[in-house]
Parts: C-alpha cells; structure tokens; sequence
C-alpha cells in the first residue's frame, strides 16, 4: 500500500489543527476530546490517534495550536504605534493582551483556561512558562529603549519593568473576563495608561504614551 503524500499528511494535520481550535472555541479545554474533535471534521476517532495516541497529546497540541494562533492574530495597537519605540511600543504591546473585544474576549478566555491544563504537567507548564518568557523578553527590549530615550527611569532592570508590566496586564485581563461590565475596554486601556504614568513617574516631562 502507498504511503499518503507528505503534502497529504501536512494538509490533514492542519485540518486536524483548524478542528481543534473549533472545538476550544466553542467549548474550551474541558470540552477537548478525541471524539469531539473527530465530531468537527466528520471523522473516526480512530483517524485521529494516528496523530494523537493519548489525550495528553491532544492536549498537548492545543497548547501548540494556541501559541501559533496568539502569535497570528491582529495586533491593532501595535500596528498604529508603527515603528514608534520605548515606551509607545510597550504600551501597544500590553494593549493587544487585553480583551478589548469580543474576539480578543474569545482569545483571552482560551488562554485563562489553558492555565490549569498545563499547571497539571510539568513538562507542559515549563512550555507555558517558556511562551511567556519569551513575551517578557519582547516587553524588556521595549522597556530598556524606554529608558534609553528617558522615557522610563534608568534604575529599574528592564527584564523586571517586563515581569511586572505582564504581571499586571494579566491581572486585569481575568478581571476583565469576569467583570466586563465593570472593566470595558475605555477603562482597560486607562487603568494601561495609568500603569504606565506610574512607571515613567519623575520624568521631567509628562508621559506621552498615546499610540
């Protein structure tokens, strides 16, 4: 019997990915199963385990899938600051976290869930913990141009100006999913402002951090 082409088997995989974000979507981590997902393509679960031999796997890959999709979507605040550095850039960085909208919402409720799949393993919690890792290294070069150009104290270390500007959006980003009523996007993006007024506070000049 021939083997399915390599092209087959990279179409099939993204078809497979493409179901996998539908069923998180519409039913988060809790409802992610091999039978779910083969109910979305209108295939057998056994098809699947040739990809996904254990729900670890499965799980696994929407971690993946999630990352790929993060990593993809429309980042508006950062496409108005253009090519503005320092502290423009760290602030459109932290606005594309929040859920300013109902497809960010969407997004963002994924990823909060997401947080106790990968708490549960170790080895996918460390492949958590490299992804915001990697965000925090984004915001530190963004921070150390901030106060190249004195827009930010020299004293703070920019990789510690990075952990607590994501600690603090992400904080507002559960509180947002739990309260939207309470936290709209206007106020989201002035409580940013505010943080960020705060960081920049005994600069000679005001902040000016509007993208």
């Amino acid at each position: 019997m021939t083997p399915p082409a390599r092209t087959d088997h990279d179409a099939r995989r993204t078809e497979v990915s493409q179901a996998v974000w539908r069923v998180l979507a519409a039913h988060g981590f809790g409802g992610l199963t091999l039978r779910a997902v083969a109910a979305e393509m209108g295939a057998t679960t056994g098809l699947l385990t040739h990809y996904f031999p254990s729900k670890r796997a499965l799980l696994k890959h929407a971690l993946e899938v999630l990352d790929r999709r993060s990593a993809d979507r429309p980042r508006p605040a950062a496409e108005r600051a253009g090519e503005a550095p320092g502290l423009v850039m760290l602030r459109a960085t932290l606005l594309d976290i929040l859920p300013l909208d109902a497809e960010s919402a969407a997004s963002n409720r994924i990823w909060v869930a997401s947080w106790d799949v990968a708490l549960a393993d170790p080895e996918l919690a460390q492949e958590h913990a490299e992804r915001y890792r990697r965000a925090r290294e984004r915001m530190s070069g963004h921070a150390a141009r901030a106060q190249e150009l004195g827009e930010l104290p020299p004293g703070p270390r920019p990789e510690d100006v990075a952990a607590a500007a994501q600690s603090f959006v992400l904080g507002l980003v559960v509180q947002a999913l739990f309260a939207p009523q309470e936290f709209p996007a206007e106020r989201q993006i002035a409580m940013v402002d505010t943080y960020l007024a705060g960081l920049a506070d005994g600069r000679p000049d005001e902040p000016r951090v509007r993208g």
